[in-house]
């Protein structure tokens, strides 16, 4: 349960981008492209604050990710990047003044009683397990096989 916060901070910090990414496009109002205008066109969008900030914000997500995947099993901490999509509904109906109906409310309960019973089914930190050779062969494992 130690990793936890890290697993949250990426959850959030990639809600966050989301939001940040949704707030640029809004202020760069519709997309519309042509061969001639295309790379203008994604320079415009990449540099714009909000853009660049989701981005960045993405990198840092992703980084905390790779912390966490580096603990814990994948099976275990992926599933909570599911909690993204919960946060940035609630999120985007404060303050984009989406709709959050009840179906969306109904799929946010489901993603959350899936999340509590994968956080119930336990850790299994990568630290715990025993080290293992260049083929992935752990010292234990070697001298069973013999």
């Amino acid at each position: 349960m130690k990793y936890i916060p890290f697993i949250l901070f990426t959850v959030l910090t990639n809600a966050a981008a989301q939001l940040m990414l949704k707030q640029g496009m809004l202020t760069l109002g519709p997309i519309s492209m042509t061969a001639e205008t295309a790379i203008v066109r994604l320079f415009q969008i990449v540099f714009n604050p909000w853009v660049f900030a989701g981005l960045a914000t993405f990198v840092i997500s992703m980084a905390s990710h790779l912390y966490v995947l580096s603990k814990v099993e994948l099976s275990f901490a992926y599933p909570f990047l599911s909690l993204a999509y919960v946060a940035v509904a609630v999120f985007a109906y404060f303050v984009f003044r989406e709709d959050l109906n009840a179906w969306r409310i109904a799929g946010i309960a489901l993603i959350c009683a899936g999340t509590l019973l994968i956080a119930q089914s336990g850790i299994s930190s990568h630290a715990d397990d025993k080290p293992a050779d260049a083929a992935g062969v752990s010292a234990a494992e070697f001298g069973s096989k013999s």
